[in-house]
């Protein structure tokens, strides 16, 4: 029995091979605003699907990359690209796994210091520490 996969096949074809390759890129580059990580060339939603068709028709009325890509940011904002620019509106974006990564290391650090010391702390009782203020007191004693 053969399998049936219910994707549907989307033939696109241009008049040169530089239009092709262009629009490979970006299908390839562009975000499915619907779908959970996916670009335009994986995704079968409709969205994906008019987005394909938009980037087509965009490329068949001679818009370069530069020109696709700026229209798509234009109206669907920096969250179309799946490498946005460093910008104000994306800095949250771009910083937050250094930030998370600083957080981790710096509670990562506090706990073992803090386990640490509760070690050292718990491992001496009274009778201990009274033995080693004496020690010290003697030490002082004889200098």
């Amino acid at each position: 029995m053969p399998l049936v996969s219910p994707a549907k096949v989307e033939i696109v074809q241009f008049e040169t091979v530089e239009e092709q390759a262009l629009y490979k890129k970006l299908i390839n580059e562009l975000r499915c605003l619907v779908c959970q990580n996916q670009n335009l060339a994986d995704s079968n939603a409709e969205l994906a699907i008019d987005l394909r068709r938009k980037v087509k028709g965009l490329i068949t009325e001679g818009s370069t990359y530069d020109d696709v890509v700026d229209y798509m940011v234009s109206r669907y904002g920096d969250f179309v690209m799946y490498r946005p620019p460093f910008n104000q509106s994306t800095i949250f974006l771009w910083l937050s796994p250094a930030v998370l990564l600083v957080l981790t290391f710096s509670v990562v650090i506090f706990r073992r210091r803090s386990a640490m010391d509760q070690n050292v702390s718990s491992n001496f009782d009274q009778s201990q520490h009274a033995k080693v203020r004496e020690l010290l007191k003697d030490t002082k004693d004889q200098n």
